[in-house]
């Protein structure tokens, strides 16, 4: 009977308590958790930024070890280690087919609804059921989740920094590399240098971006978005921020611009710090009431610029995570150096509160 996370409430802390977990059903695994990442995703569930079902094992960052796999699934077995997608991606309907799975319509039901993709939890307590957070539910010592959401990788690789791949990695790096248009020599910015901007600094940098400019009202992330290659920080509590990006860029503004934050001051920020011609790529999610003021003619016709959403990094996770495995194995890839605390499940509650923190980049739970 593995122990898990469970969130009963908004705004009361997770409860650690013992779970029953079914059996996988056909096209399902049962996977042993290795490390869950503390994502800012699973703090909006406590507070009602992100709409989840309740109760509910959170967490949706994993990797860990293939313990049980279901009728029909060939493509994994029990010791596989794999890394846990919360967007389970078909490879059949119209968006996989189109090359937008992070948008797969089966996956992106199965996400939402709290279950599996036949709609249910295979967690329950007392009986009782318990939904699972994004078909993931990794602040638990097992899980069983659809088979098209577990991705192999390298048994060598450490599980702790595969499970970062999992949110932040596809996340950040994912919005430089797959959304974006991103050309050598380019101008980037980055608002907000929490774990997923961090990601999307890297991911900048390996796309070729000559100057990344970090936004934060935090000077210990801005330091540690300098690790991660941003050659300019601006703190936005000092000044105005727009002004600062287009001072840094010659006048014109950043030829992409990442808010990664999920508030309308810092998304108008964001759009009006590209240049004419520019992207802004809105990856944090906001409250499902804001909304943008940017003029339409002056803010996009007139001066051409794009806005686009960025649904986890536009991700193919069959092809992207294995490829971002490789780049850790070669050094192209800072995964170990985004883990700022390993903690056991007891601790999760902690790690929610110390989330804003300048010094915390992820803390991780590490399972025995």
């Amino acid at each position: 009977m593995p122990k898990a996370a469970v969130c009963r409430e908004i705004g009361s802390p997770l409860e650690i308590v013992d779970v029953d977990l079914q059996a996988p059903k056909a096209g399902e695994v049962r996977v042993r958790l290795g490390a869950s990442g503390v994502c800012h995703s699973d703090l909006s569930v406590t507070n009602g930024t992100l709409l989840s079902p309740l109760p509910s094992v959170l967490g949706h960052e994993g990797a860990g070890i293939v313990e049980e796999v279901g009728e029909g699934v060939t493509n994994l077995e029990p010791g596989d280690h794999v890394v846990i997608s919360w967007v389970p991606q078909c490879g059949e309907c119209y968006f996989c087919k189109h090359g937008q799975g992070e948008l797969c319509e089966p996956g992106s039901a199965a996400a939402m609804s709290g279950g599996l993709l036949d709609m249910t939890s295979r967690f329950s307590v007392g009986g009782q059921p318990l939904f699972q957070m994004a078909a993931s539910g990794t602040f638990s010592e097992e899980t069983v989740i659809p088979a098209i959401g577990a991705v192999k990788i390298p048994d060598d690789m450490p599980l702790t920094a595969a499970a970062l791949i999992g949110c932040g990695v596809l996340t950040g790096f994912g919005a430089a590399v797959n959304t974006a248009d991103i050309v050598k020599g380019d101008t980037v910015a980055v608002v907000g240098c929490g774990g997923v901007g961090l990601n999307v600094i890297q991911g900048a940098r390996h796309a070729g971006a000559e100057r990344i400019i970090a936004v934060d009202m935090n000077d210990g992330k801005l330091q540690t978005a300098q690790k991660f290659g941003a050659t300019d920080l601006v703190n936005a509590s000092d000044g105005d921020p727009v002004a600062k990006v287009q001072e840094l860029s010659g006048g014109r503004g950043a030829d992409v611009a990442f808010e990664v934050i999920g508030l309308q001051e810092t998304i108008d920020q964001t759009i009006n710090m590209a240049r004419r011609g520019g992207q802004a790529v809105l990856v944090g999610v906001p409250k499902m009431d804001v909304m943008t003021t940017i003029p339409a003619a002056l803010g996009f016709v007139i001066l051409e610029k794009q806005v686009r959403g960025c649904w986890y990094g536009s991700s193919n996770v069959h092809q992207d995570i294995p490829t971002y495995a490789r780049l850790y194995t070669e050094g192209k890839l800072m995964l170990d150096e985004l883990i700022s605390n390993e903690i056991t499940l007891d601790g999760v509650n902690d790690a929610l509160a110390n989330m804003g923190s300048g010094s915390i980049a992820r803390s991780v739970i590490k399972y025995s």
